[in-house]
């Protein structure tokens, strides 16, 4: 099973994250919100901006803060064509597991490699590894920080959920205002190659944009 949107119950323990896009009110505005997580690499990342591109897609992209440092080329290259950068921590720590103090350095370990690519007036953006994240975390962080949760979470890392089944799932799921997760990692491959360009143009047909948060 599957739990592709968390319980209503998050939102109250976890205050002034974003769950869905400042459309989701209007259902006529046919608005989604692609986030990528895990990034970038070359091996995926370069892919997913291709098939962004076809449909004049924007995204931001949570990058680790390791792959980051290792391929600022490819988060240049996404920043070119207009999506934007977030952060991811360092390591993809687990805020539940991970001391309060290693994991704030974490996170700003990987804040000086975005900073040292984004515009000075950028937004930092910050979503937490695992969607784990403790409501004294979320305190300390969301002054400096627009924290974004999901509305629609593809559970394309998966390896044993059929590509199939990953897309029709996010296809019904998906709604107005959807912020929705894929992973540009090695893990999701499989799934987010063969669901992503589909759900594109899935909506892309029925009238909705891609917009950045």
């Amino acid at each position: 099973m599957h739990l592709h949107r968390l319980p209503e119950a998050m939102h109250r323990w976890l205050p002034n994250t974003i769950w869905r896009g400042p459309h989701a009110a209007e259902s006529e505005q046919q608005t989604l919100y692609l986030t990528f997580d895990d990034g970038p690499i070359p091996e995926e990342t370069p892919w997913v901006l291709e098939q962004l591109a076809a449909y004049n897609a924007k995204a931001l992209f949570f990058c680790v803060g390791d792959n980051l440092e290792r391929h600022p080329d490819i988060a240049r290259a996404a920043l070119a064509a207009g999506h934007q950068l977030g952060n991811h921590t360092h390591h993809h720590l687990s805020g539940w597991t991970t001391p309060a103090e290693v994991y704030y350095e974490d996170i700003a370990r990987c804040q000086a490699a975005l900073d040292a690519l984004l515009p000075a007036a950028a937004p930092r953006f910050f979503r937490p590894p695992y969607g784990r994240l403790t409501p004294g975390l979320n305190r300390q962080l969301e002054p400096r920080y627009r924290i974004v949760m999901w509305d629609l979470l593809t559970c394309d890392y998966d390896r044993d959920y059929a590509s199939e089944k990953c897309l029709r799932d996010a296809l019904r799921l998906t709604r107005p205002g959807s912020v929705v997760v894929f992973h540009d990692s090695l893990k999701a491959s499989r799934n987010m190659r063969y669901v992503l360009p589909r759900y594109l143009a899935h909506f892309a047909e029925r009238g909705f944009r891609f917009e950045l948060l």
